[in-house]
């Protein structure tokens, strides 16, 4: 099935009426329906009052339990699907400005448990020294002050022992120019020491590493309740459960091909500064044997700030 992304989203309110309208044609009460369907009343209550937001599943209990014919269930089934997606343009993000999309975000991870971020081709602010957030929003037209402050004030999160992080970054995104060498070192310094945290794990997919499928997007799960897309155009929501899942699996497989740990971090500094260091324009990369996956317990790279300072004293330079 097709739409219009101006459909996604709008169509809660619609799916919550007709729901309430197709029970009361079968001419059910609200009990009787909440037993078919082994829901609470409330439940159900609130679905057609478009307080919750029905799953599928729900839709589908919902409409065998009113013995709805197939014609009307795939109807109905398609307005569930787009009342689980929703579609955020970048231009109405600018509208209401960048720095209230932050606050989004920070609501969304306070009131998430475990939370897995795949990034393609950049560090997210979660994990970004502020020169870098002011960096990955210079190309920005608009006002970008309360967007950095809201990005730097999210990253308080990472402290809450009751939450859990995993990041999985390509080897593009942790070394994508978007600040200057000397920044860059520090950026990645940044993850080595993040990755001390003991409910943070961020691990890097070498380039050339084999992967299950090629990625297209960056993509954040919530839990398993619900996925964020981001796109060049804006960001898509999905919250049905078999969505979710599929990302899960996705995630998963970049997940087992990552570096954690001190296999990913020396990695990335050899190759950063071999990068800079020599006249060969033909960037290096990651390696690393099984070792330098995740363990149970693995400890981040020792010294790594060290080694960074030394690369940092050697592309600053002046000789150089």
């Amino acid at each position: 099935m097709t739409f219009e992304a101006e459909q996604l989203g709008e169509s809660g309110t619609e799916l919550a009426s007709l729901l309430r309208d197709l029970r009361k044609r079968v001419g059910l009460s609200g009990d009787r329906l909440a037993a078919r369907c082994n829901m609470s009343q409330s439940k159900v209550s609130r679905i057609e009052n478009g307080r919750t937001r029905p799953s599928l599943v729900d839709v589908e209990q919902i409409l065998r339990a009113l013995d709805a014919p197939p014609g009307l269930v795939a109807e109905v089934s398609a307005l569930a699907r787009m009342a689980n997606t929703e579609w955020r343009n970048l231009r109405e993000l600018r509208r209401k400005g960048l720095g209230t999309r932050q606050a989004e975000l920070k609501s969304l991870e306070a009131s998430s448990t475990q939370m897995r971020y795949f990034l393609l081709s950049m560090v997210t602010g979660l994990l970004a020294t502020p020169e870098y957030v002011r960096a990955s929003l210079a190309h920005s037209t608009a006002d970008t002050s309360k967007a950095v402050a809201g990005k730097l004030g999210r990253q308080a999160v990472l402290y809450d022992a009751s939450k859990r992080f995993t990041f999985v970054l390509t080897e593009q995104a942790v070394r994508w120019p978007v600040v200057s060498p000397l920044a860059l070192a520090e950026q990645m310094d940044r993850l080595a020491s993040l990755s001390y945290l003991p409910n943070v794990q961020i691990g890097v997919i070498p380039v050339g590493a084999p992967t299950p499928r090629t990625p297209l997007s960056t993509f954040t799960i919530y839990d398993a309740a619900l996925v964020t897309i981001e796109t060049t155009a804006g960001s898509l929501v999905l919250r049905d459960g078999r969505d979710v899942l599929a990302y899960l699996n996705e995630f998963a497989g970049y997940e087992e091909h990552a570096l954690f740990g001190e296999g990913a971090w020396n990695a990335s500094r050899a190759a950063l500064a071999d990068d800079h260091a020599s006249p060969d324009p033909t960037p290096h990369r990651l390696t690393g044997g099984p070792s330098a996956r995740r363990t149970a317990g693995q400890a981040p790279v020792v010294g790594l700030a060290r080694g960074l300072s030394r690369y940092a004293e050697t592309v600053g330079s002046p000789a150089r």
